[in-house]
């Protein structure tokens, strides 16, 4: 009883380690990571034109916040389930948001002549924080308690 409870202890205190990781991201986003969008949607963007870009930069940038936030999200996965294979099905789910996420993202920077701002901002959202996580979390207990 005691080692299962010393057991818990170190998956929370993880989860804890990693939703901290998880937070440290966004409160340091100005400093870690390009992204001209972070003031743009801070202001009154609907009648501004869109912020002068380096795609090249936002590309990777985009890419290693999305990348860091997956990995965290992963372990939160891994640990609150202690299952692998769901853990190796959430990675292979975040690989496929990330790239209908990204190719609409781009594709509405690049061939849309006005896109539309809040479509840009959301897909932007789930590009850049850990929404997927929220919604992966609630639907994996629900699967493991309807088993």
């Amino acid at each position: 009883m005691l080692r299962k409870l010393l057991q818990n202890k170190k998956r929370f205190f993880l989860i804890g380690f990693a939703l901290l990781g998880l937070i440290l991201v966004r409160a340091f986003e100005d400093e870690l990571f390009y992204d001209p969008f972070l003031t743009f949607f801070k202001s009154d963007y609907q009648n501004k034109p869109l912020p002068d870009l380096n795609d090249y930069l936002l590309f990777w940038n985009l890419l290693l916040r999305y990348a860091i936030n997956t990995f965290f999200s992963l372990i939160i996965i891994r640990l609150l389930f202690n299952d692998r294979n769901l853990m190796l099905f959430s990675g292979y789910l975040f690989f496929v948001l990330f790239v209908v996420l990204f190719i609409s993202f781009f594709g509405l920077l690049h061939f849309s002549e006005q896109p539309d701002y809040l479509v840009l901002f959301y897909i932007r959202r789930f590009l850049i924080q850990p929404l997927v996580l929220v919604l992966f979390i609630p639907a994996f207990y629900y699967q493991q308690i309807s088993r």
